[in-house]
């Protein structure tokens, strides 16, 4: 029994990859269902009026769960986890049906004599069989213990569901055979791959700014061609259906009798720890951070309060206790060991100015802005007050811009290099991060460390709180259904939180993901309220302002605004190429006559610009401009080109390969990778598009 146990545990979920590198795996789960025939199951939805049942559909899902379990001890499934295993599951089990009607349309089948050759082949075994019968010390299927476990009556349920997994897996074989047979690489795309990854260029160009063409006020676009635009694109608005709504949210807070509570009780542990013969025994049994044995802190493991109450602490020497402590939602009870210099620390405010790095003139104004703010830090502004006014970190700005205390490797590598080559008082920027632009005022270092045992309690709701704030978020609903919602809100001076759109599987802004919130919102009509809506942290009361099941994003005032500035841009880089083709012409040809008439103009000349990488030495990386290049005549000035932020005049003066490049070889090494990616490529297409024109009824609930 020991060994079918085994396996069972093994098997609950079985993983057929499709294609070892196909876009990160496209894998379809059959799991070894032992609870006996479907026929009778409820439905979980068709597709393509081909049934899925709920069982087929529970067994993959309690699969994911119990996957999920397997590979993360101890960790909580969340209302967030659970919604997307039942939206992967779903998933599967479309594809599976999907996979069984491509195995009908070409006439896919397995022969028994096939499976049984399969299990017995030493060079490529199904899965199942390497999954359950492969000696870890060997790397190879030992088939004297699976020749033993076929031999085991006990295995026939197993060997019976496992002809069926391995006849699935040859199937996926014989259609993906089907399917490569329809690819084909020409001699001229391969020999292009080759060229593309080891030509250089040498080239001289002119870069104009789109706003060489006029400022944008000169391009107006009116509201029909708004309309236009999106009619023309629509498709790459496609989306869920979608909802979209107003809440008040009731968090589950502690109380402060909660708080009080909780450090009374610490309070009570406080010579029992100081006493305590065994500190890892003591703190496994008393603390919620049963594994704070010995562990090293510095002032970045605190919030800036709770840091300066240990580290300002006259009690701060070995021996000592320190606390108990209020940080983040906890109190700390802290035994110190021992104090050392560690892993420095440093303090920091800032002011973030975000903008969209693709948008030229979104930059400049960006730096426009962090000029004016050096401006005023001259004239003596307190760095608080400006973060507080300009700063557009929302939770930071609240306390004058400051961070806390931080280790290198809790910010962005940009933000940390800034602050730790800086010395304590000096204000830098702007540095540049994926956030936007920081001004940082520099206020600390500490390289101060602790070693110490640790007790801390989580500082909970109790059942009489819960029961309070769900009584409060009664009243509300109650209000808000006899009131109005806004109304309700108003008059007890509760904030309404606007949800924007969600679909079925994105998070709700406080929310999060939460079932019973995502059941209510695509249930309902336009104006409906909600009954009191129990989320993992609180409660909420939600009202339905707008339901799109389009499958579109609908015009509204973010999308008509980004509409509006791209056909500006459109217009502008339209007036700009004529403008260059003028200048062009009017040169002979010739960028230094451009640039004579129009010094402000610069010619930038690189002899290494990579084709593999579209990167150009002396100028960055602008592939548009690059790929342009490789179909340039030398030395001919070429029509306006295109780039990132405008377009280019450019003259293209040498191509050329590395010396001992040997092309044949290359072409007969690149090959076969080629063919490889094309094969992957056309069959996630051509599943994609089974999958789109499919009918798909999803019946769950």
């Amino acid at each position: 029994m020991g060994i079918m146990s085994k396996m069972r545990d093994k098997t609950h979920i079985l993983l057929i990859i499709v294609s070892a590198s196909f876009l990160g795996l496209i894998v379809f789960e059959w799991g070894m269902n032992f609870t006996g025939p479907t026929k009778k199951a409820g439905l979980a939805g068709k597709v393509n009026g081909r049934p899925v049942t709920t069982v087929q559909y529970d067994e993959i899902y309690n699969g994911l769960n119990e996957q999920y379990r397997r590979t993360n001890p101890g960790a909580e499934i969340t209302p967030q986890v659970e919604i997307g295993f039942r939206e992967q599951a779903w998933n599967v089990s479309v594809d599976q049906a999907l996979v069984e009607e491509m195995f009908e349309k070409y006439g896919i089948k397995v022969q028994d004599s096939e499976v049984l050759a399969a299990v017995n082949s030493e060079i490529n075994p199904p899965m199942i069989i390497r999954q359950n019968f492969t000696d870890p010390r060997t790397g190879k299927i030992d088939r004297q213990v699976l020749e033993k476990v076929r031999a085991d009556p006990k295995a026939k349920a197993f060997w019976i569901k496992a002809q069926e997994v391995v006849k699935r897996e040859l199937k996926v074989d014989k259609l993906l055979m089907a399917l490569k047979t329809m690819t084909i690489v020409t001699d001229p795309e391969v020999g292009e791959l080759v060229q593309r990854q080891f030509t250089t260029f040498s080239a001289s160009f002119i870069p104009f700014p789109l706003s060489y063409a006029g400022a944008e006020s000169m391009f107006p676009v009116k509201d029909e061609e708004v309309k236009a635009w999106y009619a023309a694109h629509k498709e790459q608005f496609r989306q869920e259906p979608t909802r979209s709504g107003q809440f008040v949210y009731f968090p589950q807070t502690p109380s402060s009798q909660d708080s009080l509570q909780v450090k009374n009780e610490i309070d009570g542990l406080v010579s029992q720890f100081a006493s305590a013969p065994s500190d890892s025994e003591f703190v496994k049994v008393q603390s919620d951070r049963p594994g704070a044995v010995n562990v090293a802190y510095s002032r970045a493991d605190f919030t800036p309060a709770a840091g300066n109450a240990v580290f300002g602490s006259p009690k701060l020497a070995p021996g000592q206790l320190i606390g108990p402590v209020a940080d983040r939602g906890f109190y700390r009870l802290l035994k110190i060991k021992a104090i050392s210099s560690g892993q420095p620390a440093a303090a920091a405010s800032h002011i973030l100015i975000r903008f969209n790095p693709a948008d030229q003139a979104a930059a400049g104004r960006a730096l426009a802005q962090v000029e004016q703010i050096y401006g005023e830090l001259k004239k003596g502004v307190p760095f608080a007050e400006l973060a507080a006014k300009y700063s557009e970190d929302p939770i930071s700005s609240k306390s004058g811009g400051y961070v806390g205390w931080f280790t290198k490797e809790r910010m962005v590598p940009e933000f940390s290099q800034a602050v730790f080559a800086g010395k304590p008082g000096q204000i830098l920027g702007p540095v540049r991060t994926q956030f936007g632009l920081h001004i940082i005022k520099i206020e600390g270092f500490d390289q101060k460390q602790i070693v110490c045992s640790e007790v801390a309690r989580q500082i909970k709701p109790s059942s009489h709180t819960v029961e309070s704030i769900r009584r409060k978020a009664m009243n509300f609903q109650s209000d808000a259904k006899s009131k109005g919602f806004e109304q309700a809100a108003r008059l007890e001076k509760l904030e309404v939180v606007k949800s924007g759109e969600f679909s079925r599987q994105s998070l709700v802004p406080v929310i999060g993901m939460n079932d019973k919130v995502t059941k209510f919102a695509f249930k309902s009509k336009e104006g409906d309220i909600s009954d009191v809506l129990e989320t993992e942290k609180g409660f909420a009361v939600m009202k339905i302002l707008s339901k799109n099941d389009t499958g579109y994003r609908q015009p509204d005032t973010e999308l008509n605004a980004m509409i509006k500035s791209e056909l500006v841009r459109e217009k502008q880089g339209a007036a700009l190429k004529a403008k260059l083709a003028a200048l062009s012409a009017a040169s002979g040809g010739s960028l230094e006559a451009i640039v004579a008439k129009e010094p402000s103009l610069k010619i930038f000349t690189s002899n290494e610009i990579r084709w593999r990488d579209g990167f150009i030495a002396g100028a960055g990386a602008d592939r548009q401009l690059v790929e342009a290049m490789a179909g340039m005549k030398l030395n001919k000035l070429s029509p306006p080109v295109q780039f990132a932020g405008g377009y280019a005049l450019v003259m293209l003066t040498g191509r050329q390969l590395p010396q001992g490049v040997d092309v044949a070889a290359e072409k007969g090494r690149i090959l076969p990778q080629f063919l490889k990616v094309k094969q992957e490529q056309l069959f996630s297409e051509y599943f994609g598009a089974v999958r789109k024109a499919a009918k798909i009824e999803d019946f769950r609930q």
